[in-house]
Formats: structure tokens, sequence, C-alpha cells
């Protein structure tokens, strides 16, 4: 009966470090992971490029881009997009015109729409409010705009 007990607390004591070096070994490989990978590109730059045609199809935005090409110093794509450098050149133009006030950063909020709709009041036949809303009005006279109709103001 004693080699039985022998071979029984063998067993255990086996057993017990068998369990206890398992589980360091894990913790030793958790621990030895490599962290998460950085995503390659951040969530920033995973952006969509903002376009804001306001109503325009392409061949007026390119109509547009050819106008800030002519007056504001638009360097872009023809490419019938108003993004970021489209609305950056015309912040520049609405700054030194019509009172637009705000950062040249291509973003269409509502300052740089109340400056637009000092813009089409004057030229273009936009009888609203200079509220900061690109609403239906100020949609139809930016395609009036576009389109040259009555006629492009090259002070603007």
């Amino acid at each position: 009966m004693r080699p039985n007990v022998v071979t029984r607390t063998l067993v255990s004591v086996t057993t017990v470090v068998g369990i206890a070096a398992g589980t360091l070994a894990g913790a030793g490989a958790a621990f030895a992971a490599e962290p998460a990978a950085k995503p390659a590109v951040s969530a920033e730059a995973a952006v969509p490029f903002a376009v804001v045609n306001l109503g325009l199809n392409a061949d007026e935005a390119r109509k547009v881009q050819d106008w800030l090409r002519k007056h504001h110093g638009y360097t872009g794509e023809r490419d019938g997009k108003l993004g970021t450098e489209s609305w950056k050149a015309f912040q520049r133009g609405l700054k030194k015109h019509w009172g637009y006030t705000g950062e040249i950063d291509g973003i269409v909020g509502s300052g740089t729409v109340k400056a637009l709709q000092r813009l089409l009041k004057t030229h273009w036949g936009y009888t609203g409010e200079i509220d900061g809303d690109a609403g239906s009005g100020t949609k139809a006279a930016f395609k009036r705009f576009a389109n040259g109709k009555p006629g492009f103001d090259s002070r603007s």
C-alpha cells in the first residue's frame, strides 16, 4: 500500500507543477505578444474628401473652377468637384470682396455661405436673407453664377 501512496503523491505533485508551468507559460506568451498593430492610415486621413457643389453638376463646377483659377489662385484639378482646395480659393475671393472673415480652410460653413450670399445677392439674383443657409435660393443663384447668367463679374 505504501507504493500506491507514493505514486499518488508523485502524480499530484507532477500535476500541480504542470498546471503551474502551463499557467506561467501562458502568461509569458501573453506578455510577449506583440501589441495590436496600428492602422496604416489615421482616422483623420481616412475621412473622405469633402465635396460641396451646392447643387451644381460637374460641368458647372468645372466652370467655377476655371473662374477660381483665373481670379483667385486655384491650382487644383479641373475635376468638377468643389472640394477643399476649390473652396479655399473661393474663400480668398470672398475675403477680399464680400466680407468673409473666417479662416481660409476650405470648409463651407455658415460664414462662407453668408459671404457667398452677399456676392450672389449683388450680382446673381439671390433674393433671400444673408443667413448662412445654403438653401434652394442660394443654390439657384449659385447655378446662375456658374453658368455666367447674367455673366461673371470680374471684380469678384
